[in-house]
């Protein structure tokens, strides 16, 4: 593993190279049912540890995406230094507090210098850091930070808006509630010009979030 390998594991703030413990969750989960006052054994819930378990490995996979794996190369040097918006990146994730999802879109820009990723790219990044357990604005600055130091750009740009499932059906129950967090890194944070530019991008067309 080579020094850029190095900052783009540490970039990714965790990767386990481990498979998710199913047995553990299992057991959990039957646990859990009975505590509920049901019976594990039942018809309807004997196969329920081991679809919950399967649901939260594919739920939480984002610890166990390798990002050298997911990057693959896909870094190419173009002279180009203008804006690059990807927009309306659907993405899910779990809260980390009552473990209830939040669903949303993600807008990331940035702006190279001398360096760009491919397409699909981005989008995986969302996905890497979504799928784990989280809060919004960790994972909001985690997407930005990431891009950062695996393209060193002039400057780089997240907006996150979801809407909390924990936040609809418990507690306050404010259905259509939803929440925008971001990240401003290198010129979106210095050039207010250049931040409106990219925020005006993004507003047009926005379409309303729904679960």
């Amino acid at each position: 593993m080579d020094d850029n390998d190095g900052a783009v594991y540490k970039a990714a703030e965790l990767f386990m190279d481990s498979e998710i413990d199913v047995d553990t969750i299992q057991n959990a989960v039957s646990s859990m049912l009975e505590a509920f006052g049901e019976d594990p054994k039942r018809e309807g819930l004997v196969k329920t540890p081991d679809r919950v378990a399967r649901m939260y490995e594919e739920l939480l996979a984002g610890y166990r995406t390798d990002p050298i794996v997911m990057v693959n190369d896909a870094l190419f040097d173009v002279e180009y230094d203008e804006m690059v918006v990807v927009r309306d990146i659907e993405f899910y994730s779990l809260c980390e507090h009552h473990m209830l999802p939040f669903i949303g879109r993600a807008h990331v820009a940035y702006i190279p210098k001398g360096r760009v990723i491919g397409l699909s790219k981005i989008p995986r990044v969302v996905d890497m850091f979504a799928r784990r357990l989280q809060v919004q604005e960790r994972m909001t600055r985690q997407i930005g930070d990431f891009i950062n130091e695996l393209l060193h750009p002039q400057g780089v740009a997240v907006v996150v808006e979801a809407l909390h499932l924990c936040s609809m059906i418990r507690g306050v129950k404010k259905h259509d509630s939803r929440m925008t967090t971001s990240t401003m890194l290198g010129a979106f944070r210095t050039d207010l010009a250049l931040r409106m530019e990219f925020l005006d991008n993004i507003s047009r067309g926005a379409q309303p979030l729904h679960f």
